[in-house]
């Protein structure tokens, strides 16, 4: 029988899949920042850097990083058969399956990253945008995969705020978060 590979293992790889592709979780957390900082004036860069590194955790976010990237990959280096490889070499305005991938993982945090996610699709900002544009590479997964991490820590973030608004203890908003990684 074959060994599950260890969560920290499949963590790591999907971490350095992001920064292989030129992506930090700085440039997430300015997404994140510009997401919310209308709804939360005190809002830090800081705090948007925590939510995203936290969604980062999630194991169907670290799944859905390693097979957009892998694909993303095998189309830089024409491994895809064809129409596939077609498809996503040219990020075909009707080939829908990285919008999907993408959004899969975001249900877990809502609403609000679900709506997120549509908006960040259309508009692009940040390194969505970059990644978006540059036609050296093939980002066709990546930067639908950068919105879903935008997306959700967005989410993570307002829920995080309003249970602070409420005086949760601690203690009561780390059961929430835990309760959140599990999947």
């Amino acid at each position: 029988m074959k060994k599950p590979v260890p969560c920290d293992v499949v963590e790591d790889a999907a971490r350095k899949a992001l920064k292989e592709r030129g992506v930090e979780i700085k440039d997430i957390a300015d997404i994140v920042y510009e997401m919310q900082v209308k709804y939360a004036p005190n809002l830090t860069k800081e705090d948007c850097y925590e939510s995203a590194d936290a969604v980062l955790c999630k194991r169907e976010i670290q799944h859905a990083i390693l097979v957009g990237v892998e694909l993303d990959k095998l189309a830089e280096k024409n491994m895809l058969s064809e129409p596939l490889q077609s498809l996503v070499d040219t990020d075909e305005g009707l080939f829908g399956v990285d919008e999907t991938i993408a959004l899969g993982s975001v249900f877990g945090f809502g609403s609000i990253a679900v709506t997120t996610f549509g908006y960040l699709d259309k508009e692009k900002h940040g390194v969505i945008k970059r990644l978006d544009e540059k036609k050296e590479e093939v980002h066709t997964f990546m930067d639908d995969l950068v919105a879903s991490i935008a997306s959700s820590a967005s989410a993570r973030l307002a829920h995080r705020m309003r249970d602070k608004e409420e005086n949760r203890r601690k203690d009561q908003i780390k059961k929430r978060e835990d309760e959140e990684l599990i999947g």
